[in-house]
């Protein structure tokens, strides 16, 4: 073990803020991950594990402890009796080039999923989904330290506690958990219609030829996302900051009583979900900037808070609030961050 010492954390978020981590250190294998533990816990100092940070932001205080970056790689394809394919994946992988590979394979599951910022080890714990496709869907298991037992242990599926954008990774057992690798079914084949709302949408402004296979899918997928989403690699973001808010029918029915053009989209268990974008450019404060804080809107997609020139993650938390507040304010709506205030 060999950590770097006051480590600036704003190098390991995308939004790019934070303070300063006593100690951090990149993994690569499992053995390096207990080696890491037993160092820190001899140390009596907590431990974090990020991947490529596109879902996580830092206090300003910075983390008095170790903080693992998680590099661990792999990718192993098992074809089933039944046609289908388990897919072991090193929690450190860069989820996009995972999409990308299970597209060659013509395997479909997690198409819909291109061009999502991150590590494969980060989506059970924030159940990614996008344009119809979820990864609690096609996760099977996954292999994680189980930091209260220091031991490794493997979760199916049931026992993660997936819910919209969530999962006991995020709530009840926030960072016990440190996830190694995932294991995925996926199917060969193509995507099987309806599609997404937008999808269908892009289909019918351009029409195409022959089935829609996984990696047309793909194709569709990145470039609705790149129309739209700024790459965190050239501007400072955490992708879409606020989930969609999930409401009863009664609620929806008084929203849509109030404001009969807000968009309702059925759910499961007479819920309807709300696109928080839609309420964010409703209050006015879509592509908005403001010198006060530093941070802003962007112009093509509300959802995403864009740090433009913020100094200090203060900053971000002022204009968040003051998005929050605005929504709250005429619709009677509260809007959820969906990623994680480290620490």
């Amino acid at each position: 073990m060999n950590p770097k010492k006051n480590v600036s954390l704003s190098n390991y978020s995308t939004m790019r803020l934070g303070g300063i981590a006593d100690y951090l250190v990149e993994i690569h294998s499992k053995t390096e991950l207990t080696e890491a533990v037993s160092w820190a816990n001899g140390r009596n100092l907590p431990v974090i594990m990020i991947g490529g940070g596109s879902n996580i932001y830092w206090n300003d205080a910075g983390f008095r402890g170790l903080v693992l970056v998680n590099k661990i790689t792999g990718y192993k394809d098992e074809l089933q009796t039944d046609g289908s394919h388990l897919i072991t994946i090193g929690a450190g992988e860069v989820w996009d080039r995972v999409v990308a590979r299970s597209v060659e394979a013509n395997l479909t599951g997690i198409e819909a999923l291109s061009l999502i910022p991150g590590s494969a080890g980060g989506t059970p714990i924030q159940n990614v989904g996008a344009y119809g496709q979820r990864i609690s869907r096609v996760l099977v298991s996954l292999e994680a330290f189980d930091m209260q037992t220091n031991n490794f242990v493997t979760l199916t599926e049931a026992e993660c506690a997936f819910g919209y954008r969530e999962s006991r990774f995020k709530t009840t057992d926030r960072g016990r958990f440190l996830i190694t690798s995932i294991l995925l079914r996926l199917e060969n084949g193509n995507p099987k219609p309806p599609y997404y709302a937008a999808i269908e949408d892009y289909l019918q402004q351009r029409p195409t030829s022959g089935p829609i296979t996984p990696a047309k899918l793909r194709n569709i997928v990145i470039a609705i996302r790149e129309s739209k989403l700024p790459d965190p690699a050239k501007v400072a973001n955490n992708g879409s900051f606020f989930a969609n808010p999930i409401v009863n029918t009664e609620v929806a029915e008084r929203l849509r009583a109030k404001f009969p053009e807000i968009p309702c989209w059925p759910g499961d268990d007479d819920t309807y979900k709300i696109p928080a974008a839609w309420l964010i450019e409703s209050v006015g404060l879509k592509g908005f900037h403001d010198p006060e804080t530093g941070m802003a809107t962007w112009d093509k997609h509300a959802l995403v808070l864009v740090n433009e020139h913020a100094k200090t993650t203060n900053d971000l938390l002022q204009f968040k609030q003051r998005v929050v507040r605005a929504v709250q304010e005429k619709f009677g709506i509260t809007l959820l961050q969906e990623p994680e205030l480290l620490p």
